[in-house]
């Protein structure tokens, strides 16, 4: 394993527009300057000269753009070369945006006249399929909505262009975010088909966000976008051994983004480090900066919306207490897993205290009644702005009319439950929400206060399943709820190893500390250095934790 550099900081310039053009023919292969044929197993991706895809960070990109040595052109080429290479192995990009290019040299012009619009200035983004680009399908993996693109970008895909970012293209992701049947496969989608993890491809890479982790795993962009309502980006993330963060609720906008639940959906940033992922985050913040929190995440990420530089250092952990949450129904391997990673906290000089979140059976008796109705209210809008189905009923109908939206798996039970389930307006369903609220909120509230925590710590992850259409998912992983349904922030940041399969740790903070819980993810990541690239092996059998 390499330590990966989190030094930094990038000065940022204000934002504008950006601009778009045409794609450029031919430019791939001569900017990119990279072979035809995709890195052996275990091999450096190919990349602008000397630039390691696999290791480096946002604020080394930006250095090198900003001296010279480097072109936003030159690393889009490269990321757009990699994934005509290297994403047939594991399927995890639909489509790769046409302006790619134009919008990279649109970046070049900046950076060499000193104009560079921030830390995601040249740098390129992966949009998971669910996030509306204008001139771009947006299917949410179904063949329901693969037909006209969405007229405008999500209020978040206008923030990454207004920040130069360059829009890559779109990933694969469990169809309708997994919120279809009742046992689904996660990773699968009518419109992408299966989403293989890059460690062991016969395994999963979770759900839902499965395209965006895989691909950030296999090195096919530098950061992406994910989203979740509960578990998915973060399982993800943990399953594929990158970074994934779920902010607190509000703080990303969720115009443009198909829904589950307004009460607990978020767009979050998915990265291979800490560092890369705060930047992003600094970038896909909504307009709430005076909400609090908000404006303290600025302050504590300094004016480029990066992680302070003393925070990558070893002591940064000295004195921290943080509660590990075991959940041994991972199993054996995982847990061995934690006791390793807590002695490694504890050496660094973090006091790690063992803790049971309490309420974790009613909250999972409540959820799904609750998103349920929830989904009927929020799905119904968002199809009303879409050519296809106008609303659930007419979703529920074309499934059953097409049999390419069955060939994984056949059941829309949860579509099905949504349609008969209570309004929203419903008292009994205004009582089950708010009860979900109270009890998500304090056992982590009270949790944290009863012994003085920064963060709670959990295996994000079991080992990774093998993919199985006729079994569908093995994913009962229940360290995600309380922060996805109480809407405060978690983090996954890579932990370890259990048989070549990736497991992450997640750290969950209180409402609106996102900015805390990135820098004390970042020692985290710093402390374990826990990554390592994936060699795409066909399959594993028994073996031993790492």
């Amino acid at each position: 394993m390499r330590q990966r550099s989190v030094a930094m900081l990038i000065a940022v310039t204000a934002v504008g527009s950006l601009l778009a053009g045409t794609p450029v023919p031919g430019a791939l292969a001569a900017e990119s300057g990279a072979g035809s044929s995709p890195s052996p197993a275990g091999a450096r991706p190919p990349g602008p000269a000397g630039v390691d895809l696999e290791t480096v960070t946002i604020p080394e990109l930006q250095a090198r753009m900003a001296d010279g040595s480097l072109t936003s052109s030159a690393l889009t080429a490269a990321y757009l070369q990699r994934i005509e290479t290297v994403d047939p192995k594991i399927n995890a990009v639909l489509r790769t945006d046409p302006t790619a290019l134009r919008q990279a040299a649109a970046s070049d012009i900046r950076h060499r006249h000193g104009r560079a619009r921030g830390p995601l200035d040249g740098i390129p983004v992966l949009l998971k399929d669910n996030v509306n680009t204008r001139g771009m399908p947006t299917t949410a993996g179904s063949l329901a909505l693969a037909g006209s693109p969405p007229d405008t970008d999500a209020a978040l895909v206008t923030r990454l262009r207004d920040a130069g970012a360059v829009i890559l293209g779109k990933t694969n992701l469990s169809e309708w975010a997994n919120f279809r049947a009742a046992k689904p496969t996660s990773g699968w989608s009518a419109v992408g088909g299966q989403t293989g993890n890059p460690y062991v491809l016969d395994r999963n890479p979770c759900g839902s966000s499965s395209g965006s982790a895989a691909a950030l795993a296999a090195s096919l962009s530098q950061v992406a976008i994910g989203t979740e309502t509960d578990g998915s980006i973060v399982c993800p993330a943990g399953m594929n051994g990158v970074v994934g963060h779920k902010p607190s609720l509000g703080l990303v906008s969720q115009a443009g983004v198909v829904p589950i639940s307004a009460e607990q959906d978020t767009a979050g940033p998915m990265a291979r480090n800490v560092t890369d992922a705060a930047l992003t985050l600094a970038v896909l913040r909504g307009d709430g900066s005076s909400q609090p929190g908000v404006a303290g995440a600025t302050r504590a990420s300094g004016a480029s919306g990066s992680l302070p530089e003393e925070s990558a250092r070893p002591g940064t952990l000295r004195g921290k207490r943080i509660g590990l949450w075991r959940l041994p129904s991972l199993g054996p391997e995982v847990d061995a897993l934690m006791t390793r990673t807590a002695e490694k906290l504890r050496s660094a000089g973090a006091e790690v205290v063992q803790v049971t979140p309490p309420y974790q059976e009613r909250l999972a008796q409540l959820e799904y009644p609750a998103l349920l109705s929830e989904f009927h209210r929020d799905i119904d809008a968002y199809l009303a702005t879409r050519k296809g189905p106008r609303n659930l009923a007419e979703l529920i109908e074309f499934n059953r009319a097409h049999p390419a939206e069955r060939t994984c798996f056949a059941g829309q039970e949860l579509f099905e439950q949504a349609l008969a389930a209570p309004a929203t307006t419903d008292p009994g369903y205004r009582v089950m929400r708010a009860e979900l609220k109270d009890l998500s909120r304090r056992s982590l509230d009270e949790t944290m206060a009863a012994h003085r925590l920064d963060a709670i710590a959990a295996p994000t992850n079991p080992p990774a399943w093998t993919t199985d259409c006729a079994r569908g998912d093995n994913d009962v992983i229940p360290s995600s709820t309380p922060a996805a349904v109480a809407g405060y922030p978690s983090l996954s940041v890579p932990a370890g190893f259990v048989n070549e399969l990736p497991v992450g740790l997640l750290l969950t903070a209180g409402d609106r500390q996102d900015a805390k819980l990135l820098s004390l993810g970042a020692a985290v990541e710093h402390r374990l250095e826990a990554w390592r690239a994936p060699r795409y092996l066909p399959t594993v059998g028994p073996g031993t934790s790492r």
